[in-house]
């Protein structure tokens, strides 16, 4: 749907902390027309850490800034302003946000739903954009928004900022090189403590949640008093899991190192252990198996409500080679030997790994937000995160996601990733609010 159509759909009628940075104390080394206009959709928890994280690059205006939550926009608005920059565009709708021509570039950090409905909006427009994983709400949405960027010609680039890692980088480089051999399997893991969300009670919306522009491109459903901001993730109708929310990281390390796209066969055993009595709709454990072509493996367990740590890691990737193996996660790399003789270790200096962390911020981050600025300067040797990356990696993701709806094994086009059969393929996409279609 163009712009000019997007017009025309009516206009509907958490505690943020400070900005902990000084724009200010940031050199402006390039001139007021090489410096890069952003702005910001989604600016709670891990929006705000991506501010603070664009704040700190060269050569950056923090122009925009946009959430449907009335508190938050204002104080995102102070907080810019404290932090240096000139007073923000500040609305709780997207659509104004984007109709301004001076805009450059756009940051998603709003509710899965919102991914791929904002960024193929933000390229009709013109803009950048750096989107938070995962790139879509569903399989058909990706597709959807690769062939936005390829008709529009703009970065995109997905949150997925272990990619950005000079440990990660190194190991890709050494793997590459055959240290590792064949690599035949990788072993991803993640474990939280995350507690019981409770039993939501019906309500109308408070007076500070733009209900209808939260909802955005979903069909409409009741307010209840349970989803802002962060249960949503729990909810099929707007959430996408925890295999999104946090496989979306290690799956992509893993497909990066063994050079994969797409599966032939994905395998799920998953369910609710933990406080089943409350209103969380999906899977708290999870087991899910892709198999490739060439007789390669990647597996990712999950345990939301289970703290489990392997290696003395709470989140990481295992990969397998014939001539060794490695361990990578945020915070560094280890290669074996065959017979389990360390070969090689690289770790990064002070950067925490807090799986509890929603906000995110630090120098993985910079780095990729850095990137994701210098590719769209046009000096970046590589992009780090491509939107064909971001999608095979979503991708990934949702197929565990059908896979366990479904409650069968599904199987894959390998060269596309498309699911076979009729019960899978009524996941493949959603029902969009009237008016919102993202169809091109």
């Amino acid at each position: 749907m163009s712009m000019k159509r997007r017009k025309f759909i009516a206009l509907s009628a958490g505690a943020l902390g400070a900005l902990s940075f000084s724009a200010s104390s940031y050199a402006r080394i390039l001139g007021a027309n090489d410096r890069i206009n952003v702005g910001f959709m989604g600016t709670n928890s891990r929006g705000m850490g991506l501010l603070g994280s664009f704040a700190k690059m060269q050569g950056v205006n923090l122009t925009h800034n946009c959430d449907v939550d009335s508190r938050v926009l204002e104080k995102t608005h102070n907080a810019i302003i404290k932090a240096g920059f000139e007073p923000p565009k500040s609305d709780k709708d997207i659509r104004r946000i984007l109709e301004d021509p001076t805009l450059d570039a756009l940051v998603i950090a709003a509710p899965d739903h919102w991914h791929a409905t904002a960024g193929v909006m933000a390229l009709e427009a013109g803009k950048h954009v750096y989107v938070e994983k995962p790139l879509s709400h569903n399989p058909h949405e990706g597709e959807i928004f690769i062939s936005a960027q390829n008709k529009y010609k703009k970065i995109v680039q997905m949150g997925n900022q272990q990619r950005s890692s000079v440990e990660s980088i190194e190991l890709m480089m050494l793997i590459e090189e055959g240290l590792l051999g064949n690599i035949y399997r990788a072993e991803t893991w993640y474990g939280n403590d995350r507690g019981s969300i409770g039993n939501g009670n019906s309500a109308s919306p408070p007076s500070w949640l733009d209900w209808n522009l939260w909802q955005g491109p979903a069909p409409r459903r009741p307010y209840k008093d349970i989803y802002v901001h962060y249960n949503w993730h729990w909810f099929w109708h707007w959430g996408t899991g925890e295999i999104c929310n946090n496989a979306a990281h290690e799956l992509d390390i893993a497909r990066w190192a063994m050079g994969l796209n797409f599966p032939e066969k994905v395998s799920v055993t998953a369910g609710r252990k933990f406080y089943t009595t409350d209103d969380w709709e999906m899977y708290d454990t999870m087991q899910v198996r892709y198999d490739f072509p060439g007789d390669k493996t990647i597996e990712w367990v999950g345990n939301s409500c289970n703290k489990v740590s392997r290696f003395g890691r709470g989140r990481g990737t295992l990969l397998l080679g014939t001539n060794g193996h490695a361990i990578v996660d945020r915070a560094g790399y280890e290669i074996y030997s065959t017979d389990g003789t360390l070969l090689r270790e690289r770790k990064a200096q002070n950067r925490a790994v807090n799986t509890n962390d929603l906000v995110g911020a630090g120098a993985l981050t910079e780095a990729h937000v850095n990137n994701f600025l210098d590719s769209i300067r046009g000096v970046a040797k590589q992009q780090h995160s491509p939107i064909a990356d971001g999608h095979s990696s979503t991708l990934l993701c949702h197929l565990g996601n059908i896979a366990y709806r479904v409650g069968e094994d599904i199987y894959c086009d390998p060269s596309n990733g498309r699911v076979k059969g009729a019960k899978a393929n009524r996941f493949w996409q959603r029902e969009f609010q009237d008016g919102w279609d993202l169809s091109m």
